[in-house]
């Protein structure tokens, strides 16, 4: 274990993806690295993510798939570490993936198999790996940073702050990585909750509630933000891909527009149906086109049910914009507890984009989610993850 005459080139502190990334690389050219970790394993957001099968990366991330109050900072390591690269590891090491929707890569077995490689590749190029150790504190020295530990003292050059953002505290998130910032002057742009469903109170909750299990593609927009995926009706609010996507760009008190059938000409549609079955209701129609529990509370709170022949161009017109435009206004998100990333972090102002040293103590650098770079939902994260703890790798 680390005692207080142990040196090291870099320390890194985080064994997720960003610091597994960081520490391979860094290690493989030829420094002497270590890796601590409050967790008892590494990877555990690995391990967990993509149900189990890791979406490792993205075939089509670009900077565009980022949001930070910087937009243009992830432009550079993203560029020098592109999906291309991260996936000739994969392949190099024989793990077997396959593409869903969107250019989304998974495992064909299991997400165990990118914490393997990572670890086999740290190994492979002499990392120190401390798990269980949770550093007490950190500080600077005319040589570079001295930091104290349950295991110890140890000092370092340079130091890697990887220990991610709040989101999903059950498998250990910890605030630690924006603390160190602030304790160092950094600023932070505020966090919370990113990819994430949204909980509604009251009788919208009720009407969620009656609408559980049901899913269909919708177009979500909120804030600029447009996605056209799955959305899931649940016993609290809304889930699935479109409302984890829109819940990045939300704030608090903004309403979200749901298309409910996009690309569709629903006045259209129900016109030909008047003129066919003019006596048919208005919900026996919009059956064909929604599930029937939606469509009962669509004809309760936007337009009566009645027979279609009793029903005007301009009410179809009017009932077209609404379901092309579905104003929903959530409470609140579920939080950290089933977020998948953390919006905001360390002001990228603070940070070289280059190697994401920070600019005012050479020597100190932040990677990963810790940085306000959140990407999409669909493998877009990691690939942060690995761009940044490579760019970081190669100047260490």
């Amino acid at each position: 274990m680390p005692d207080k005459t142990t040196t090291w080139d870099a320390i890194i502190i985080g064994a997720g993806a960003a610091g597994l990334m960081c520490a391979a690389v860094a290690g493989g050219r030829g420094g002497r690295v270590l890796v601590l970790d409050h967790a008892e394993k590494p990877g555990k957001k690995i391990l967990i993510s993509g149900g189990g099968r890791c979406n490792f990366t993205n075939l089509y991330a670009s900077h565009d798939n980022y949001l930070s109050r910087n937009p243009h900072f992830c432009k550079s390591a993203l560029s020098r570490f592109l999906p291309a690269d991260f996936i000739a590891m994969v392949e190099a090491r024989g793990i077997a993936y396959h593409e869903r929707d969107h250019g989304q890569l998974f495992c064909n077995e299991s997400a165990r198999d990118i914490v393997d490689m990572l670890l086999d590749a740290c190994r492979d190029a002499g990392v120190t790996m401390r798990m269980g150790t949770e550093v007490a504190s950190v500080a600077k020295t005319d040589a570079g940073f001295l930091l104290t530990s349950n295991h110890g003292a140890c000092r370092c050059r340079q130091l890697v702050v990887a220990s991610g953002g709040l989101s999903l505290p059950k498998i250990g998130a910890s605030p630690f990585g924006l603390r160190l910032a602030e304790q160092f002057d950094l600023p932070v742009i505020a966090p919370r909750a990113g990819l994430v469903p949204f909980t509604f109170t009251g009788a919208d909750m009720q009407a969620m509630k009656a609408l559980a299990g049901i899913s269909l593609d919708v177009t979500a927009r909120c804030r600029g933000g447009v996605f056209t995926e799955a959305m899931l009706f649940t016993h609290r609010g809304l889930s699935g891909p479109a409302i984890l996507q829109i819940s990045s760009f939300w704030q608090p008190g903004d309403s979200i527009s749901v298309d409910l059938l996009p690309g569709c000409d629903i006045a259209a549609e129900l016109a030909a149906v008047q003129t066919a079955h003019p006596k048919a209701l208005l919900s026996t129609a919009l059956s064909q086109l929604l599930p029937r529990r939606l469509v009962r509370l669509l004809c309760d709170t936007l337009i009566r049910d009645r027979r279609l022949e009793e029903i005007s161009e301009g009410e179809f017109d009017k009932l077209q914009r609404s379901l092309h435009d579905w104003q929903l206004k959530p409470s609140s998100t579920e939080g950290y507890r089933t977020a998948e990333v953390t919006m905001g972090g360390v002001d990228t102002d603070s940070l070289s984009s280059k190697d994401m040293q920070v600019k005012s103590i050479p020597g100190l650098y932040f990677i990963g989610e810790v940085v306000d770079v959140t990407g999409h939902l669909g493998g877009f994260n990691f690939q942060w993850a690995w761009a940044s703890g490579h760019a970081c790798g190669m100047a260490l």
